[in-house]
């Protein structure tokens, strides 16, 4: 089976659709599912070569540094440069161009299309569009998910909460739970006296991490006024952010004004295949407190190293965070969430279990698994298109698209 991939980022672009797009594809293949990637080019500089996949030339985005916009005509002329049989599906994995291309080319190439709902956009346009009343852009996000879901065959969701929320939404497109597993390369272990070593920390000091989007919508204020609290009780504690994005400067601001800026280390990208498991393994607490996730691979991979983690559980992450699965889960309360990361760093026996509990249940999280199901989802989403009688897509796609 061939499959072509669509998505509005991928690396060198760091977050969880890259991650399951490459995962997945890595997987696939171990399947007998060929897979291509259309996705935006980030320059020269930054994107590197890799097999099967398609580079589009792609324009900055106003106020998001990190991302790109696939130019609409270069988009589209990869595509039709596509020739007619080579490819039995298309998966889209955004809802931006990515969505209307990847539609577009299904129509063309008469074959079925899927997509995989990453992003709760509801909690999002709060953030971006401050000045749209909540009401307002919950109705907006929610009339938008349901026309583009009308547009596929079948929709992947990566965790149930996440399908719920679809199916509030009024969208009558099957939807399969199919989440993101964790590669076996997450389980090689990482050296924690390393990272600190490169990043000037103290080798002794208890550490609390956070890895992910440095976003509004990740709640990482909400981490730092946490650790201020930590920090009265716990005073050489300190607390690493990795990664990128735009709410850094803003956070940055809240540190200062919390006289945190001593104990809070911004840490930015860090190699995927080397620096992260090393910072993964230097952490004692792993916190988590994200509203938006659909599903939070970063609690696995931060389980995998044997960090025990203190979260809340939202959306997504409830599918993740389950008894016996090496986190201790509080509600969004400052004072319960430092008391609880407090907890684990003066239990040495709290946190050896919880950190024995968090590998063996990342372990359940199989990628390979997770592929074979996709696998099967892809077969039976083309054998019932090609025992329908006609249209594959029921698409109304924008006027001049």
């Amino acid at each position: 089976m061939r499959v072509l991939f669509i998505s509005d980022v991928y690396f060198p672009r760091v977050n969880g659709v890259s991650t399951s797009v490459r995962t997945f594809r890595d997987d696939l293949a171990s399947c007998n599912v060929e897979t291509v990637l259309i996705a935006p080019d980030y320059g020269p500089a930054v994107t590197a070569a890799e097999a099967n996949v398609v580079r589009v030339a792609a324009a900055s985005v106003p106020g998001d540094p990190e991302d790109r916009r696939m130019r609409w005509g270069s988009l589209s002329r990869s595509l039709a440069d596509l020739p007619a049989g080579r490819f039995d599906l298309v998966h889209i994995h955004t809802p931006f161009v990515a969505h209307y291309a990847g539609v577009r080319a299904a129509r063309r190439l008469n074959i079925p299309c899927v997509a995989t709902y990453h992003t709760f956009f509801e909690e999002y346009l709060h953030h971006y569009v401050p000045m749209l009343p909540r009401t307002v852009g919950r109705a907006l996000a929610r009339r938008f998910a349901r026309s583009q879901c009308r547009a596929v065959a079948a929709l992947i969701a990566p965790s149930e909460p996440m399908r719920s929320a679809l199916i509030d939404y009024g969208v009558t497109t099957p939807v399969h739970i199919i989440p993101t597993g964790l590669a076996l390369d997450r389980f090689r272990s990482g050296d924690g006296a390393r990272f600190r070593a490169a990043q000037a920390l103290p080798q002794d000091a208890p550490l609390l991490l956070y890895i992910g989007r440095v976003a509004h919508e990740k709640n990482i204020d909400f981490l730092i006024r946490a650790f201020a609290q930590v920090h009265r009780g716990v005073p050489e504690a300190i607390f690493v952010i990795a990664g990128e994005g735009p709410a850094r400067e803003s956070l940055r601001a809240l540190v200062g004004a919390l006289g945190l800026y001593d104990a809070v280390h911004f840490v930015g990208y860090l190699a995927r295949d080397t620096e992260l498991l090393d910072c993964y393994a230097a952490a004692d607490v792993f916190v988590f407190a994200s509203r938006t996730e659909t599903q939070g691979l970063v609690l696995l991979e931060a389980m995998a190293q044997g960090a025990p983690v203190v979260s809340t559980a939202k959306l997504g992450t409830r599918s993740i965070l389950k008894p016996g699965c090496g986190a201790i889960l509080v509600e969004e309360d400052l004072q319960e969430f430092a008391a609880a990361a407090v907890r684990v760093l003066q239990d040495s026996g709290l946190a050896e279990i919880l950190a024995a509990e968090g590998r063996m249940y990342a372990r359940s999280w199989s990628s390979l698994a997770m592929a074979r199901r996709l696998t099967e989802l892809y077969r039976s989403t083309n054998t019932l298109a090609n025992n329908s009688s006609g249209a594959r897509l029921n698409t109304v796609l924008p006027e001049g698209v």
